[in-house]
């Protein structure tokens, strides 16, 4: 029997970010990051040690005693300038993100685009971090409020939006005068690294951002750390109930953004071209690997007619490696991520679901081993049925179909969770009553994926969100600080105070 051979050819490492240096993990444990089109290693990635996660926390606690204090304009002027870097080196994240997340390159252009657009709000946080301030609210007394940061913060990203995620935790978090330490995806780790590298040639002094990879125990080592205060999360459900739990048992701030079914309701008058569209670029887009997807879409009366309309559309997207030009969707992240959609797939047919577009048998030419779900839509689909009680997290769409408004608005309020949802109506009045009832916290009137821009908050509720406070716009400001009020009185020399006053009241 011949001894196998010894490989030289190991791929590159990822590296820690601890105090401003990119070192090598000591770790025993390491995984491949994978090309998801091609499954070619593109580099290992490693779990973090328990030293190493502790040497990051205890390095940003440091660097927290001067951050803290650093003047709004110098952090502001950072920002700026990160954002510039964000803006020149577009194409090279977008690059990056493909090979890794197999996105395509329009598709993670967009993904740092989004990300870019909260680093430009967290340029304004000279007006975002005001305070109050009442005069005279007694006799030569002042009140007026601070609002400062609250320490070090923690981020937990998915691999879904490996740009976008980390740019609404970090940049915000800093700006408003606090450390951080991200824990990236360990499925695509790289564009995270490649943002971090820009933030320090902005200027992020040494240990205001840290970066440490890993999985359940690096998670739990940061959720229940004594000198975090604060838990940024967006993931799945399972995960993000046990950081929710976890974090907030050992006192920390979380805000856990989760899980989505996200429904389109359709109405007859809806412009039926522009509604073809956006369905199938909102469920099949990012190969339906987005939280806010169109995963369910109510056909309302007569428009449920419009099935096989949807199904031809969806016949019009091209599936290819996402580098190829015109490609509408690329692969999935991984092996067992196709795996389980194709088992989500086969338990609708297996339940009574009419499979009108099938997706799991598509071939990309070259690309054999890639990770390819094509385009697949069910009909008839009930409550009960699997491919609509769990999220898929692929380019599955399921359709429904309801004789009314109101029957439609009941379906989407029955369900679970509550991150996006939209009509599409050219009716006034059906719209206001939509928005009006339905118990979602995003809502897209013609808009298929209602994303706020960073002047707002991204805002998903019930079973899709856990913490009062959602991430970026003025929400996460008050997540990542404090609230301090002060009441002062001044003396002049030589004026009597009027003597000892044992009560509350300030007069």
């Amino acid at each position: 029997m011949s001894t196998p051979a010894v490989r030289t050819d190991r791929p590159p490492t990822v590296k820690l970010l601890i105090n401003g240096q990119f070192v090598e993990s000591a770790s025993r444990e390491w995984h491949d990051v994978v090309n998801p089109a091609t499954q070619e290693v593109l580099a290992q990635v490693p779990f973090a040690t328990p030293e190493e996660v502790a040497a990051a926390i205890a390095s940003a606690k440091a660097a927290y005693a001067s951050w803290r204090n650093t003047p709004i304009a110098a952090r502001a002027r950072i920002m700026l300038k990160l954002q510039a870097l964000v803006r020149e080196h577009m194409s090279r994240i977008a690059r990056t993100l493909s090979a890794e997340q197999g996105k395509t390159l329009a598709d993670a252009e967009g993904d740092v685009f989004r990300g870019l657009e909260v680093i430009e709000h967290a340029c304004s946080v000279g007006s975002l971090q005001l305070g109050e301030f009442a005069e005279n609210v007694a006799g030569g007394v002042d009140t007026y409020s601070l609002r400062q940061p609250i320490g070090v913060c923690v981020g937990i990203s998915p691999f879904n939006f490996p740009a976008m995620i980390p740019l609404w935790m970090f940049p915000m978090a800093i700006v408003c005068g606090n450390t951080f330490v991200l824990k990236p995806s360990e499925q695509d780790p790289l564009t995270p690294m490649l943002l971090a590298e820009l933030a320090l040639q902005a200027g992020v002094p040494p240990g205001v951002l840290n970066i440490v990879h890993g999985g359940k125990a690096a998670v739990e080592a940061l959720c229940t750390h004594p000198d975090v205060a604060a838990i940024s999360f967006v993931g799945s459900t399972h995960v993000g109930t046990h950081v929710y739990d976890l974090g907030s048992r050992h006192g920390k701030r979380v805000q856990c953004m989760m899980g989505a079914k996200n429904h389109a309701v359709v109405l007859p008058d809806a412009s039926k071209d522009q509604t073809l569209n956006a369905l199938a670029g909102a469920a099949f887009g990012a190969a339906g690997q987005r939280c806010m997807a169109i995963s369910v879409a109510v056909l309302v009366g007569e428009a449920r007619k419009w099935i096989p309309d949807l199904v031809a559309k969806a016949k019009t997207l091209k599936v290819a490696v996402g580098t190829e030009k015109g490609a509408d969707l690329g692969p999935l992240i991984s092996k067992q991520a196709r795996q389980r959609v194709v088992g989500l797939i086969e338990d609708g047919v297996r339940e009574g679901a009419k499979l009108e577009l099938d997706g799991r048998d598509v071939k990309v030419p070259g690309y054999e081993q890639g990770n390819f779900v094509g385009p697949t839509i069910f009909s008839g689909v009930k409550p009960d049925m699997k491919i609509y009680s769990q999220e898929i997290f692929g380019p599955v769409l399921c359709v429904m179909g309801a004789e009314t408004l109101d029957e439609a608005i009941a379906i989407v309020n029955a369900n679970p969770f509550g991150n996006g949802t939209g009509i599409f109506t050219q009716s006034g009045a059906a719209a206001r009553k939509f928005q009006n009832e339905i118990d979602v916290g995003q809502v897209g009137i013609n808009v298929p994926i209602p994303v706020p821009v960073p002047f707002f908050s991204f805002t998903g509720s019930r079973g899709s969100k856990l913490g009062d406070l959602g991430p970026y716009g003025k929400q996460v400001v008050q997540f990542y600080t404090q609230t301090k009020t002060v009441t002062a009185r001044w003396f002049e020399d030589g004026v009597s105070s009027g003597g000892v006053n044992t009560t509350i009241s300030l007069k």
